[in-house]
């Protein structure tokens, strides 16, 4: 049974991915979540329903709760991983307005702050994550020829995109996400003799409110349009829904090879971010 593990499951994306992945019975499916009580009721409730969904606690930045829950992953898989989602990210929206040099005189502080916080979950999690479950991995290509780590990035990590749409804002975030560009580049690198895809995907700009927008987030969200239409003119400024994103994403991983480890691309498996 091919075996799947997906990191942030629990809202969101991450919501989504173990939603349609574990439609199909004939996948065991394991969602990584930091807090099961703070999950969405609906995730709890998917679990449930299935008996080849497993909800698996643990902070990814946190080694001895991902020790555990390799722990827990192995009783499901059988000691084998076919598939790693890490999904888990930072993105805090309260300052990802903010320019690099536009933070306010009383906040200045607040900039090496947004950068470690998002460093460390962003790339040091994810790394924590690959690593703890690579011998999973490894035992999985070995025994069938093949296995895939699959890492949602971001268009705003992109150097081309950055330019081109002339994207100031949000840096903590976009700086985290384009150096985990390169670290995923280097686990690429050095397991494509194993036949293990490392891939960087971004999922397009997703609509995961779960609230209704405040004045001031759709006052950001209309700047962050006309932004991004710098260099997408055609772009309708519309973002796609969570189910949407992750059925283009996964319809990509359909056709995922070798050649592909350690490629950057989209839901829509090119360059087109949007």
């Amino acid at each position: 049974m091919p075996s799947w593990v997906v990191t942030g499951a629990s809202r969101g994306l991450g919501y989504e991915f173990v939603k349609q992945i574990s439609q199909d019975p004939s996948n065991v499916v394991i969602g990584l979540v930091r807090n099961r009580t703070t999950s969405l009721s609906a995730l709890l409730e998917l679990e449930k329903t299935r008996k080849n969904l497993h909800i698996v606690e643990a902070d990814v930045t946190n080694d001895i709760a991902l020790e555990k829950a390799v722990g827990e992953v192995k009783k499901f898989t059988g000691g084998t991983l076919d598939t790693l989602v890490n999904n888990a990210a930072l993105s805090s929206q309260e300052r990802s307005g903010y320019e690099l040099d536009g933070y306010p005189n009383d906040e200045k502080e607040l900039l090496e702050q947004d950068l470690l916080a998002n460093f460390k979950t962003n790339v040091i999690g994810v790394i924590k994550v690959i690593n703890s479950l690579l011998p999973l991995i490894r035992a999985t290509a070995t025994a069938s020829g093949s296995a895939r780590v699959i890492t949602l990035n971001s268009g705003l990590g992109d150097v081309d995109m950055t330019i081109k749409s002339e994207v100031t804002f949000g840096g903590p975030y976009s700086i985290s996400k384009a150096a985990l560009l390169l670290a995923i580049a280097k686990y690429a690198v050095k397991y494509k003799k194993e036949n293990i895809i490392f891939l960087s995907i971004s999922p397009g700009l997703v609509d995961t409110a779960t609230e209704p927008p405040t004045p001031e987030t759709l006052e950001a969200y209309a700047h962050m349009v006309k932004t991004f239409q710098i260099g997408y003119p055609n772009w309708n400024g519309v973002p796609i829904t969570p189910e949407e994103s992750v059925s283009a994403m996964l319809n990509v991983l359909k056709g995922l090879t070798i050649n592909d480890t350690g490629a950057f691309i989209s839901h829509k498996g090119n360059k087109e971010w949007l």
